[in-house]
Parts: structure tokens; C-alpha cells; sequence
């Protein structure tokens, strides 16, 4: 029978691993923006290793985990009625089930519920360290010019001053304001979201928010508050009602919100930090004066393979990336992907070998355990495509690299936003910028067939490179006539 995931109940789990430390001794050093999934496999995943190997000062790093909008009222509910706690299931390829309580969440806040109890831990001085996973869309960086849009419409009533805090940057910077103010030390922002040069990123947008509201403020930040850059990987489906009944079937626990992962895990972080930091050297993370080239790496191999993937293989009939990295015609087209034109845009990579990294990552996707499911990578596109996929595809143009499969999936994104695949079934298309996204797609059926790339906001002036436009056109018209894998077998068999 299952027992009930609370503090008192963990003596009697005897199918995990459980904390052995004293949660009770734990103090609040990292207040973290985003408690989804990914957040709790990885950066709360490491402070925990650090708690239990009973590594010194490590009960200084418990985390506040802080829900900024009404939709995560769930997940702060149920981590606040399980005491913080909540399983991680590492799922390997064989059908092995590894379970681990994680006990370094200490709270949950939600807060639009009590702004003044977030801003009170984000200005204690024993919180020295606060992190983001608050996605790739949550910057509010326009993908054309790279800037911060202060204009963007959540942030108005920031930026008025009408009431407490209501984003991220709002927060940030009332918190920095109050500590300036106190004479308390600043902590450090540490962004962990999937973007290119993150730390710069979160630097430009809360310097730029700050700068909005008060100049001097902005100037203090510029010089006072660290941002280090960080590459963070580890594959984490979103939690099913399978999953749910898993943990309690097969490991005897009743967790309302467990969080499922592969068994591979990176994190390479810039060691800059203003305040001291959790020595998360000790358990697994690597600490590097330049994050540049691994994240280079990940973005231009595994996050743009996750795209090479998705919308071929949901067009095609698949709804699982471990479907599509078990079938021969794909898994070609992914490895020549990486092999002829994300690879050739990378800097050396210290201590990795590429090739490697490459064939590890079609082993990673094809984990029919993690059953990732394509919708899920295919959603936000707006987000992923420009900065993961169009640097690679810029880089081939300057350069005379090629470019053939990038445009098949650019040509098979226009396609799936067409919004119906190839046997008839309406496809969700999940995007921030859905309506500009099906409008563009729908004009591409029409008299216009660049209409998709016209979009300057997410290509620039793409459309106006004709050495990418012709070889895109040809592709999306294979994509009408004959379906997604003859058009990835037609670039397999010329490359």
C-alpha cells in the first residue's frame, strides 16, 4: 500500500531513497522563480546530493520555490501539503525505476498570493543566491534585435508601480532595491533556462527593467549583481497521471506531483558569483571560467536535434521521440544533421569529444522509458527555432556550410503550423505567437509560399537569402506532395 509523501512518513518508504538529513536545520540560501519539472530534476536534484553527502555549509542552500502565476497554484499546493517534498524517478532504458525523495525544497510561495512573503525571503540576508526557469519566452527578448521589450504588456503595471510586484523582473529588482537601501549584500541571479548566453540575457533584461524605474538603481545592479552563465541538460517529461500511478503502484509512494527523468544529467556553470555559492563542484557540476562552447553545444546539437526531430516525426505519424530515434530514416537524418551542419558551427569543446556527445544523444532520445512526446517539444517554436536552429543556419550561410536539412526543418515547422498532419488529424498548436504563427502558415497555401518566412520578428531577413529560400521551397513542396519521410529520405539519399 502506498503511504502519503509527508516529513513523518519517510521512515516507512522503504522502495526509495529517503533525506537522512535534517531538513529541520535547513535555511533558505537559494529563492528559485519556476518550480516546474525541470527545476526539481536538476538544481534541486543537486542541492539535495549536496545535503546528503553531508558536504559542509550545505544546509545554508535550501531552496524557496516561488510560483509567479495563478496556473502554478497546483504545484505550490501540493509540495506545501507533502512539506516541501516530492519524488524524482529516473527512468532508465532497460525499464528500471530509481525513486529519490528531494528535500532541499524547504517552502513553496505562490505569489500572487502573498508578494510581500516572496519579497521578504528574496531580501533576507541568508538568501544569497536567486535562480530563474522561467522558460525562454520569459525574457521578453524580441529574437530580430536581441533587446528587452519594455513595452511588453505584463509588464505594465511593474513599471507604474500600481501594487506589488507581478513578474519576475519586478520582484528582482524591488528586492534589489530594498537590499541597496538596507546596506544587504546583492545576491547573485543565476538563470538555468535553455538560452544562449543566459547570464547576459537575464543581466541585459533586469539591468533594462531596473532602468525603466530608476537609472541609479540600474547602474547599482550593472556593477553590484552577478550573473553567471550556465548550460543546464537533463530530459524531463511533463508528469502524467501514468506517472502518478507508477510511483504509487511500484514504488509505494502517494506523490501528487512526482517528476520523471533520464538518467543523464549536466550542469556547466560560470563560477562568478557575488555572495558565495552552493559547492555544487562536490556533487556532479562543473565549474568553468567560460560556459560558451557547452552551450553552444546543447543548443546547436541537442536542442536543435529536438527540433529536427519533432515536426518531421509528428507529420509522419509519430507521437514519442523515442518512436522516431527507432526508426532508420529519421535517426539517418538526425546524425547528418549534426554531422554536416550543427557540428561544423562549434568552437573546440574542452574535455568533449563531438562525435561522442552526438551518438550519445540519439541514445538519449531514444529512451523509450522517458516517452517524451513530440507535442512537447514541438510547442513554443517562436522561442526555439530562432535560437536554437537559425544560428546554425546563419553561420552555414556566411560561411558556404550547408544548410539542406536546417531548411527541411524550418519547411517541416511552416508545414505542422498548417495545423493538420498527413493522415487528416487536426494538430494543437501550442505557441505564444499562435495566431501570427497559423496566419503565416495558412498564407503560405495561398499565392505567396515564402509567407511563413516572412516573418522579419522570427527570420530576419531570411527570406530575402535565396541560396535558403530555393532549397526550402523545394522541401516544403515535398512536404505537400509526398509526406515527411520522403522528403527526409530525398535529403539522405543527395547528402
Amino acid at each position: 500500500m502506498a503511504v502519503a509523501l509527508v516529513q513523518s512518513a519517510l521512515p516507512q518508504l522503504d522502495r526509495v531513497s529517503v533525506p537522512t538529513y535534517d531538513r529541520s536545520a535547513l535555511r533558505t540560501g537559494v529563492v528559485h522563480f519556476g518550480i516546474g519539472g525541470f527545476h526539481r530534476a536538476h538544481l534541486a536534484m543537486y542541492l539535495d546530493r549536496l545535503l546528503e553527502g553531508g558536504v559542509p555549509g550545505a544546509q545554508e542552500w535550501a531552496v524557496t520555490g516561488v510560483g509567479l502565476l495563478d496556473h502554478d497554484r497546483r504545484v505550490v499546493e501540493t509540495l506545501t501539503a507533502q512539506d516541501g517534498l516530492y519524488t524524482l524517478v529516473v527512468k532508465h532504458p532497460d525499464g528500471q525505476l530509481e525513486g529519490r525523495v528531494v528535500g532541499s525544497i524547504r517552502e513553496a510561495l505562490l505569489a500572487p498570493d502573498d508578494p510581500e512573503a516572496v519579497l521578504d525571503r528574496l531580501t533576507a540576508p541568508t538568501t544569497r543566491v536567486v535562480s530563474l526557469t522561467i522558460t525562454e519566452g520569459g525574457y521578453l527578448i524580441n529574437q530580430v534585435t536581441g533587446r528587452f521589450d519594455p513595452a511588453h504588456p505584463s509588464l505594465a503595471s511593474d513599471l507604474a508601480g500600481d501594487g506589488p510586484p507581478r513578474t519576475a523582473f519586478g520582484y528582482l529588482v524591488e528586492a534589489l532595491r530594498r537590499r541597496r537601501d538596507a546596506g544587504t549584500a546583492p545576491f547573485t541571479v543565476m538563470s538555468c533556462d535553455n538560452l544562449p548566453g543566459n547570464g547576459d540575457v537575464a543581466r541585459h533584461a533586469v539591468t533594462t527593467f531596473a532602468a525603466q524605474r530608476d537609472p541609479e538603481l540600474a547602474g547599482w545592479i550593472e556593477e553590484e549583481v552577478a550573473f553567471p552563465d550556465a548550460m543546464v541538460d537533463r530530459i524531463t517529461p511533463v508528469t502524467t497521471d501514468e506517472d502518478r500511478a507508477t510511483v504509487r503502484e511500484q514504488l509505494g509512494v502517494d506523490d501528487g506531483w512526482p517528476v520523471v527523468c533520464e538518467p543523464f544529467t549536466q550542469w556547466v556553470l560560470e563560477d562568478h558569483f557575488v555572495d558565495g555559492r552552493p559547492p555544487v563542484e562536490e556533487v556532479g557540476a562543473q565549474l568553468v571560467d567560460d560556459v560558451e562552447p557547452y552551450e553552444l553545444m546543447k543548443l546547436r546539437l541537442l536542442n536543435a536535434s529536438h527540433q529536427a526531430l519533432c515536426y518531421l516525426g509528428y507529420l509522419a505519424g509519430h507521437r514519442y521521440a523515442h518512436e522516431v530515434c527507432s526508426d532508420e530514416d529519421f535517426v539517418t537524418f538526425l546524425r547528418g544533421y549534426m554531422r554536416d551542419e550543427g557540428r561544423p558551427t562549434l568552437p573546440e569543446v574542452p574535455g568533449v569529444d563531438l562525435q561522442e556527445y552526438s551518438d550519445t544523444l540519439v541514445e538519449r532520445f531514444a529512451n523509450p522509458q522517458i516517452r517524451d512526446t513530440l507535442a512537447r517539444l514541438c510547442a513554443e517554436s517562436s522561442d526555439r527555432i530562432p535560437k536554437w536552429l537559425l544560428p546554425v543556419v546563419r553561420h552555414n550561410l556566411e560561411h558556404g556550410g550547408e544548410i539542406s536539412r536546417s531548411a527541411l526543418v524550418v519547411a517541416a515547422w511552416a508545414r505542422y503550423a498548417e495545423g493538420v498532419d498527413e493522415q487528416g488529424q487536426p494538430i494543437e498548436v501550442i505557441d505564444h505567437r499562435r495566431d501570427r504563427v497559423l496566419a503565416a502558415a495558412q498564407a503560405q497555401l495561398g499565392d505567396d509560399p515564402l509567407a511563413f518566412l516572412r516573418d522579419d520578428e522570427l527570420f530576419g531577413d531570411l527570406a530575402q537569402e535565396e541560396r535558403f529560400t530555393s532549397v526550402y521551397l523545394e522541401h516544403l513542396e515535398v512536404l505537400h506532395r509526398d509526406g515527411a519521410r520522403e522528403a527526409v529520405r530525398r535529403v539522405n539519399t543527395q547528402q
